[in-house]
This record gives structure tokens, C-alpha cells and sequence, in this order.
């Protein structure tokens, strides 16, 4: 249940286009609905903002395809992340208005929405072309988001030029989404030339003593880069959803610091 249909609602009532038990068999199912195997939490995007989030890996088709229809009732937007392609296939034969994004690996029930061009923006800074994955993941939670993003990849330090190119491209971004896998020290980097926060991703890209990831994780944990964050390794989803809580974060201190003083 999401802000709009909350208040599409209400207004359907005070204007009489529908009873109190209509609205009543709406909302009574919050704050979550029990499928028995799942119990929904029909109140995230309300209380966060942000679309519900199906996590698709240990889930049936018919438990995903159950889960998204019951979520669609009350959001405009639905996301599933690491959705194989059998998986996928099955779902968007039986849900016409779902949509795959193979490299991703992520569903997306309903129509992307359009971000504002005013609006603040996040950059998702990928040091190879084989992040891209974890980088689409990212970029595709935040456009369901409504959230403006700048996309810039294969800037690793391997090639420090090519990042000090862009620079002017980083430093107008709200917050940085900075993917690496390898040695992972691309975020440190980043960190110490940019005002906004980081979110950094290791990502399992790497040769054998990479060990999947490992060595970009304890490479970012370990930076001297005051204040950088990190998720998990490949959680492009993760640093999405913490980017859009900072966003939200910087939007709620803005409307206080604009209220009148008492």
C-alpha cells in the first residue's frame, strides 16, 4: 500500500464515490498480509517511500507469481531481484505486465516512472565492464525509485585518467554508487575526491585469489577513505536502497531547515 493509493482512497471517500466498508475492505489487511508461506508487508513503500522488493532465489514460480500479484493490489511498481531466466519466463507468461532484465537478473511488475529532471541524482561508477551486472542492478531499484542516476563504467585505477576525465561528472552526483571487484580500490579513490557519500560494492569479478569477492570486500572495509560504506559483495540492490535513504534523509533535513522557527 503505497502513498498515492493511500490517499486516492480517502479522497474517494470524503467524496462519497465510496463507502466506509469499501474503503474499510482495503486497508484492512494492513500492516501485512499472510499467504501462509510469506507475510507481505503491505506498509514498506509507505513508511520508506521505496517499491517492495521480492528477493526470488528459494521462492517457487508460483510463490513469486502469488507474492507479486498480492503486492500489485496495492503498488504501482514491483521488483524482483535475482529471478533466473526459467523463472523469469515462466512469470511474464502468466503476468503479461512484468518485465526481465536479463543481466540484472531483476522482474519489474508495472512501468518504470520518470525520474525528475531537478531531482537529485546518484552515480553508479563501475571499474570494469564485467560489474555491469551488479551497476543494472542498481541502476534499475533506483529508477523504480524515481531517482535520477548518472551511469559511468570501465574507470578503474587501472587507468586513472579515465577517471579523472569524469570528475566534474562525480562531484555534481548527491551520493556515488562505486562498484569494483578485483583488487576493489576504486571506491577509496572516489572517496577522497568527492564531497558526497560513497556506497561502496565489491563485486566477485576477479582471478582465484580474489577468493569471489572476499579481497574487494576487506579492500573496501579496510579503506582510508573517512566515511565510505560498503554492502555485500555483488548487492547492487543494497547500495541502491541504502543511496535512496540517504537521498531521503537529505530531503527531510531540507523541508525542517525550511520550516519557520517558533
Amino acid at each position: 500500500m503505497d502513498r498515492e493509493k493511500i490517499l486516492s482512497l480517502l479522497t474517494a471517500l470524503s467524496q462519497g464515490k465510496a463507502t466506509t466498508s469499501e474503503v474499510y475492505e482495503e486497508l484492512k489487511e494492513l500492516p501485512f498480509k499472510d499467504l501462509q508461506f510469506a507475510r507481505l508487508d503491505s506498509h514498506r513503500a509507505l513508511r520508506q517511500g521505496a517499491p517492495e522488493v521480492i528477493y526470488c532465489p528459494g521462492k517457487t514460480v508460483e510463490q513469486i507469481i502469488t507474492i507479486a500479484r498480492q503486492l500489485k493490489n496495492g503498488h504501482k511498481i514491483v521488483v524482483g531481484t535475482r529471478a533466473d531466466e526459467q523463472v523469469a519466463k515462466t512469470v511474464e507468461e502468466c503476468m503479461p505486465d512484468s518485465k526481465y532484465y536479463p543481466q540484472a537478473k531483476m522482474l519489474i511488475w508495472g512501468e518504470l516512472p520518470e525520474s525528475p529532471g531537478d531531482g537529485p541524482r546518484v552515480g553508479i561508477i563501475s571499474a570494469g565492464t564485467a560489474d555491469g551486472p551488479v551497476a543494472e542492478e542498481a541502476y534499475l531499484y533506483l529508477a523504480a525509485s524515481a531517482v535520477a542516476t548518472e551511469r559511468i563504467s570501465d574507470v578503474g585505477v587501472a587507468g586513472l585518467h579515465r577517471l579523472l576525465d569524469v570528475l566534474s561528472v562525480l562531484r555534481r552526483c548527491d551520493v556515488l554508487i562505486v562498484i569494483a571487484g578485483m583488487d576493489g580500490v576504486l571506491p577509496s579513490v572516489v572517496g577522497g575526491l568527492v564531497e558526497a557519500p560513497v556506497i561502496a560494492v565489491p563485486t566477485s569479478v576477479g582471478y582465484g585469489a580474489s577468493f569471489e569477492g572476499l579481497s574487494a570486500l576487506l579492500t573496501m572495509l579496510n579503506s582510508c577513505a573517512a566515511g565510505l560504506t560498503v554492502v555485500n559483495i555483488d548487492n547492487g540492490f543494497g547500495a541502491a536502497a541504502a543511496a535512496f535513504r540517504v537521498l531521503s534523509a537529505m530531503k527531510a533535513a531540507r523541508h525542517t531547515s525550511s520550516l519557520p522557527v517558533k
